[in-house]
């Protein structure tokens, strides 16, 4: 069942029962504008206990606000009760809930274009906030007063920005003055929300447009507080160079590339980057400049290909050669190579193990690890590919090594 038919399936029952169910939100959005949907919520007069009651798996999940997910093949489809908050103490959570009718409903909402509702049964869209208007005019507006909007929830002046990124829409004159006003607040919304809609604006194809909005409403000054102006300019410029698709870490290690690596770490772990994002962003962050040594060693450059991350630190580095108006000849040497090393084993089981070393004549200890390392730098160079070749070139280093000893 798809996410759609699941919203489907929900109107059906609550509508068989009397109550009014309609698709509500984004999706409704995204409908008028020919766009595909990620997800369908649906919006009902059914309170959450009716809700419950009616279908055999739910979520109580946001219950006491209204809100409810219904489970349905796989599939989590989220059933809020039309209502209308009020008293935002802290920048998101209301303290007040009142369930109500889908006109007062759609006037709590963030913005035009995401308060408008679609019958699904009668193929009708039920806007009471101006949102088609809004979509014609590629606009992105508050409902009611931006200050009174943003004040319920901080973090929707950064869905402002995502939103304007997503769609290549405008923002609304009064909202966007609304936005650099209450720029500074963003920092009371915690670094889960704010990253995730960093994600959004800054691994976008359309990112260019979403740094010069984070910059210019001073979201990102407060966001990033550590950074100075002349590291800001220059992760600017990089993340406009890189390629078009694009993950969270290379999105941060383009914004973070002027920064040094425990400093731009330290905004990173602000964020609660994942252990995989955080070990992908200091891979890039570390190697920088690396790849501009066309000539470095063939064991080197088999190592660094060999990682996982090798191409997106190849796609780094071209950002930051371009973004500062240097040449790109040693990346180009350096690819010419990788590409010659197509069809090889680039980490190859090394040749021989700690104890056949041992038995060889090295002493155990640190003696056997540096061994074995600068044997698997022989292999990896082709200096060395037969067991035999190994052997003696470790008797041949034991021999030199212990003579240089005494």
């Amino acid at each position: 069942m798809s996410n759609r038919g699941g919203a489907l399936y929900v109107v059906k029952c609550l509508r068989q029962e009397g109550f009014t169910a309609l698709f509500a939100g984004g999706c409704v959005r995204d409908m008028l504008l020919g766009r595909r949907a990620n997800d369908y919520d649906v919006a009902t007069d059914a309170v959450p206990e009716e809700i419950i009651g009616l279908f055999r798996r739910t979520l109580k999940i946001g219950a006491k606000f209204g809100v409810v997910m219904v489970l349905r093949d796989g599939k989590q489809i989220e059933v809020a009760t039309f209502r209308a908050e009020g008293g935002y103490a802290d920048g998101r959570h209301p303290k007040t809930v009142k369930f109500t009718t889908a006109k007062e409903d759609a006037l709590r909402r963030d913005f035009t274009i995401n308060g408008m509702f679609y019958d699904p049964m009668g193929r009708e869209v039920l806007d009471f906030v101006g949102g088609r208007e809004d979509l014609k005019r590629r606009m992105i507006r508050t409902i009611g007063t931006a200050h009174e909007r943003f004040g319920e929830d901080y973090l929707r002046m950064l869905r402002a920005v995502r939103f304007a990124v997503r769609l290549d829409f405008e923002i609304e004159r009064k909202t966007w003055e609304a936005i650099r006003e209450l720029a500074g607040k963003i920092v009371h919304i915690s670094a889960e929300r704010i990253a995730a809609e960093l994600e959004g604006i800054l691994t976008h194809p359309n990112r260019k447009r979403g740094t010069q909005l984070l910059c210019q409403s001073g979201l990102a000054i407060h966001i990033f507080s550590t950074m100075t102006d002349d590291e800001m300019i220059e992760g600017v410029e990089v993340i406009w160079r890189l390629g078009k698709r694009i993950d969270w870490p290379m999105a941060l290690a383009g914004w973070f590339a002027a920064m040094n690596m425990k400093k731009a770490l330290a905004t990173a772990e602000m964020l609660k980057l994942s252990g995989m994002a955080t070990k992908h962003l200091r891979f890039l962050l570390d190697k920088r400049g690396v790849l501009l040594d066309g000539d470095m060693s063939l064991a080197e450059l088999k190592m660094l290909a060999a990682t996982p991350y090798f191409w997106d630190l190849y796609d780094f580095q071209a950002a930051i050669q371009k973004a500062r108006g240097e040449s790109l000849a040693a990346l180009a040497k350096i690819k010419k190579r990788v590409m010659a090393l197509k069809g090889k084993n680039l980490c190859p089981k090394p040749l021989l193990d700690g104890n056949e070393l041992i038995v060889l004549g090295a002493v155990p200890g640190p003696m056997v690890g540096r061994l074995g390392r600068e044997m698997y730098v022989a292999q990896l160079a082709e200096e060395i590919s037969t067991a035999a070749q190994a052997k003696a070139w470790v008797e041949s280093w034991i021999k030199k090594h212990i003579t240089d000893e005494q």
